[in-house]
């Protein structure tokens, strides 16, 4: 079956496949917020708490782990590595409403570590209301420019359904991947909002380009103008996934794990929402409009 072919005969359920995963990222989100009052789990950097660093390589990730599961009930640790050579140096925790004696008291109870020396111990705190503040800036940050996108893209086309698709389509990539980042058990952080930032602009130009070669252009036939726009799409597409992967594996800093983490599940679906339900909703507009 060529590819003209297998669009030709499955758009409508590319359509409802694309629509299928919208509604599960939404379940998902939905029984999140049931449990937890958040969509999504954000780590300190965005509700308040102490973090603080242990330079010691011998400390086990998964006992630490254990002994802050008995005490607290909203807590993370992350592996610190050396930036240059990847090799662990320490451990990272992180505790949401506690303060810093009471996380000192806890890690004396099994650790032997000199709390006055800043070579062995680290500590910073983020105030509560400065987390939530800081968090809902960037979600406000994150609205207006899907606003904003979404004003530009209705003044590029002047029509309703395409517009709509690609709206969509940006709108499925965002919940979708908070969706499995909250499978994953991912936090995240303020570096992890950015990156959504980022998927918004790459994910509307994929479909910009989809959409101007299926409507505005008339070279060769609308399944050949697919095609095409498919060819350069998916190549920036999974060079962009090649280049986040590689980032995620080679970077020892978590804020830079999670933006690229964030981009690679992110483009993945966006192949999935551009040539799936996007595509889908432009060959239905098309031929009702009689563009050949």
């Amino acid at each position: 079956m060529t590819l003209e072919s297998f669009y030709e005969k499955n758009y409508k359920k590319l359509i409802t496949f694309s629509y299928l995963m919208l509604l599960v990222s939404i379940i998902i989100l939905g029984v999140n917020y049931a449990k937890t009052g958040e969509l999504f789990s954000r780590d300190i950097s965005l509700k308040g708490g102490i973090s603080v660093t242990i330079y010691d390589e011998n400390l086990n990730l998964e006992e630490v782990k254990g002994l802050l599961k008995d005490n607290f009930r909203d807590y993370n640790v992350l592996e610190l590595a050396d930036f240059n050579t990847n090799k662990k140096i320490g451990l990272i925790i992180e505790v949401a409403d506690i303060t810093e004696p009471q996380l000192r008291e806890v890690l004396k109870t099994r650790y032997d570590i000199n709390f006055n020396d800043k070579n062995t111990y680290d500590s910073g705190l983020t105030n509560s209301s400065f987390g939530e503040s800081f968090y809902r800036g960037l979600l406000i940050a994150l609205l207006f420019s899907f606003i904003l996108m979404s004003l530009f893209i209705f003044f590029s086309f002047k029509t309703f359904t395409p517009s709509l698709a690609v709206i969509s389509a940006t709108l499925i990539d965002i919940l979708a991947t908070l969706a499995l980042l909250n499978i994953l058990g991912v936090k995240i952080s303020a570096a992890g909002i950015v990156a959504f930032l980022l998927i918004i602009g790459y994910s509307i130009d994929n479909n910009i380009l989809l959409t101007t070669a299926m409507i505005k252009r008339r070279e060769g036939t609308l399944l050949e103008r697919l095609k095409s726009s498919m060819k350069t799409g998916l190549t920036t597409t999974i060079a962009a996934i090649a280049a986040s992967t590689v980032g995620y594996f080679l970077s020892a800093p978590e804020e830079l794990k999670q933006i690229f983490l964030i981009i690679t599940i992110a483009s993945l679906f966006d192949i999935l929402t551009t040539y799936a339900g996007n595509t889908g909703i432009l060959i239905n507009y098309c031929k009702k409009k009689n563009i050949t």
